[in-house]
């Protein structure tokens, strides 16, 4: 049976809803925002107070949640990979692709730049933040430009490669055959370790934060540049070839979650720059695939409930306003005001709080509203079945690199 005949069958498939990746981009957004809430650094130096006076567990709580941004930008990565492949059909225009995800990405961005500029980041921001609103600012090794306006949205540069690229790269992983799939996969993970090495032999070493194991030319071409981060989103591609084509294999949840324990625990130990994808490439794809599969088997999951759906249909919204209200609305109501444990984690939770209803508003009122209206061309067209895009939709550097 070739290919295109097995993936012709699964076409009814297809059009179902995988829920539990949308419950499952929530807590990669809450990854990010964790770790920006214990370390918020704003590209402008504008560092506010951490929520925790104890320099003791202030040092421990970056310790442990610095890995929580960049693997959650490159678990956004897989998944967007994922999902745009399980979305698509052969035949599609890519004129309508293209306008559906740009009318996706693009609103939310243009509200939260303006925000950003107009409350705190215009003071700081060089070129007006023109490179950060056109999404071209990490095509630069220049630090000044990383972050922008509003930092998380410099992960959408990369993202934006994707969406280009995709109507390219889905020719040929169409054509794979269904025994080798499992085998690109491999070789997606292994050009992730490609890029690892790349960044250590022939990237200039210098200069450097003291103490951080990569020099910013590294840091920025490992984790920023565009083109750097297209395997995590060919990765991605494949495992949803491998699902939609019936060859997922049956691998209980508990068995994905120690793995995924197991991948963090791996970021926390290894150095820079294999922590910040590499070791938890492969955690990532089984959980997503696993997830997925038990969604189309009809299995209820925690991450596939109405609780969870409702978060994930935010977490875009969520993601694109932390900036916002970590280094303008915090420190314009309460200060730099730090405290003590239970304050503290009382200030996390109501920032938390705070930013989903943030981000709520902004699907509401712009991501909802334009995807209605613009999503779709107003010439009758051919219909596609339409499942949740991850969103991605997201960030974050190491805690002395100013992105």
């Amino acid at each position: 049976m070739t290919a295109s005949s097995v993936e012709s069958s699964a076409k009814p498939e297809r059009s179902r809803d995988l829920p539990a990746l949308t419950g499952m981009r929530f807590l990669a957004a809450l990854a990010v925002f964790l770790c920006h809430a214990v370390f918020p650094l704003t590209p402008g130096n504008q560092t506010p107070a951490v929520p925790y006076s104890d320099p003791t567990l202030t040092e421990n709580l970056i310790w442990f949640f610095s890995p929580s941004g960049t693997i959650g930008l490159s678990f956004f990565f897989i998944l967007s990979g994922f999902v745009i492949t399980w979305s698509s059909r052969p035949g599609q225009r890519t004129t309508a692709y293209l306008r559906r995800r740009l009318v996706k990405v693009f609103p939310n961005h243009v509200v939260t730049w303006a925000l950003a500029m107009l409350l705190f980041a215009g003071a700081y921001t060089p070129l007006f933040g023109l490179p950060n609103l056109f999404l071209v600012n990490t095509y630069s090794s220049n630090p000044e430009y990383w972050g922008g306006a509003n930092m998380p949205a410099w992960s959408l540069t990369v993202e934006m490669l994707f969406y280009l690229l995709f109507p390219l790269l889905i020719i040929p992983i169409r054509r794979i055959a269904d025994s080798r799939l499992w085998l690109w996969a491999g070789a997606a993970v292994a050009g992730m370790a490609a890029i690892c090495v790349v960044t250590l032999w022939l990237i200039p070493d210098a200069p450097r934060y003291p103490g951080e194991a990569l020099s910013m030319p590294q840091f920025w071409f490992s984790y920023m540049f565009p083109p750097a981060r297209l395997m995590e989103f060919i990765f991605g591609m494949i495992l949803a070839q491998i699902v939609m084509r019936g060859r997922w294999p049956r691998i209980g949840l508990a068995p994905v979650l120690v793995l995924l324990v197991i991948g963090y625990a791996a970021a926390l130990t290894v150095p820079s720059p294999f922590m910040l994808f590499l070791v938890t490439a492969v955690p990532f794809g089984l959980a997503i695939g696993t997830y997925a599969s038990r969604n189309l088997d009809g299995v209820r999951t925690v991450m596939g409930s109405r609780p969870m759906v409702w978060l994930g249909n935010v977490s875009f919204g969520f993601f694109m306003t932390q900036g916002v209200v970590l280094f303008w609305l915090r420190p314009t109501v309460i200060g730099e005001a730090s405290y003590g444990l239970l304050g503290g984690t009382v200030l996390l939770i109501g920032l938390i709080a705070i930013n989903i209803v943030a981000g709520w508003l902004l699907f509401k009122l712009v991501e909802q509203p334009t995807m209605r209206h613009w999503s779709r061309s107003k010439k009758p067209v051919a219909t596609v079945p339409q499942v949740p895009v991850g969103a991605v939709e997201q960030e974050v550097p190491s805690p002395k690199v100013p992105v």
